[in-house]
This record gives C-alpha cells, sequence and structure tokens, in this order.
C-alpha cells in the first residue's frame, strides 16, 4: 500500500497551513492513495518524521514524499532528499521523493486564471 506525504513549508499562520489540508482533502477524495498524510518541513506540525510515522500507522509499505513547493531549491533538493534517506533507512521501506510542483504546464494556467481573477476586482475595492 503506497502513501501519498504531502510536505509543505510551514507556517506560524495556520490559515497557511490549511492550504495544504484542502488539497489533501482533494487527494483522498479522488482515490488513488489510500493514504494522504500532511506534513510540514519546519514552522509547524507534524514534521516529516511524524508524518512517515502516521503513514506506517496506517499499513504504508511505500511513501510518495510530494513536496508541496513552487521551485526545486535547498529545501527540496538538499534537505528533503537528506530527510528521505534518513527515513528510508530508520524504516526500512522504499520511499521516493516526487518532484516539486514548479515547472508543470498546468501551472501557467493556474497563473492565468489567478490573474483574470484579479482583474476581475473592481479598482475601487483597492482604496485607489
Amino acid at each position: 500500500m503506497t502513501a501519498l506525504l504531502l510536505i509543505a513549508h510551514g507556517s506560524r499562520r495556520v490559515e497557511a497551513n490549511a492550504d495544504l489540508d484542502f488539497i489533501a482533502d482533494a487527494l483522498r477524495q479522488r482515490g488513488e492513495y489510500p493514504i494522504v498524510q500532511t506534513c510540514y518541513l519546519e514552522l509547524a506540525e507534524p514534521d516529516i518524521a511524524s508524518g512517515v510515522a502516521c503513514c506506517l500507522a496506517q499499513g504504508a509499505k511505500r511513501i510518495v514524499m510530494l513536496p508541496y513547493f513552487l521551485s526545486a531549491g535547498v529545501h527540496v533538493r538538499d534537505d528533503l532528499q537528506q530527510i528521505r534517506k534518513e527515513l528510508q533507512e530508520r524504516h526500512s521501506i522504499p520511499i521516493v521523493l516526487a518532484e516539486p510542483l514548479g515547472r508543470h504546464p498546468l501551472l501557467a494556467e493556474i497563473a492565468l486564471q489567478r490573474a483574470r481573477e484579479a482583474e476581475s476586482v473592481p479598482l475601487d475595492s483597492y482604496g485607489s
């Protein structure tokens, strides 16, 4: 059984972390992964080790770590890769690290949609 472990940077603002929960709920509804767990690199709980432990407690035999990051910076290429390696050795199960959201072609569509939404906001709502 493969678990999907969504990883965001983490924020002290609860509403910022709620975005990851929203995505996790949407992925659970799709049913492709029997286990969908959220966790954070820093500043919020659960941390990544706790997220992996939760996946294992639910019966995961393989974990896909999915960085909910826009770019493949130091956190993704170095920090998450090192954490992945350590957790795989500790738990003796396959743990793979997916690419961040970054250069996926659908992000261009999302960016255009957000720009169009902003254009539809009346200028007087910005206090100008």
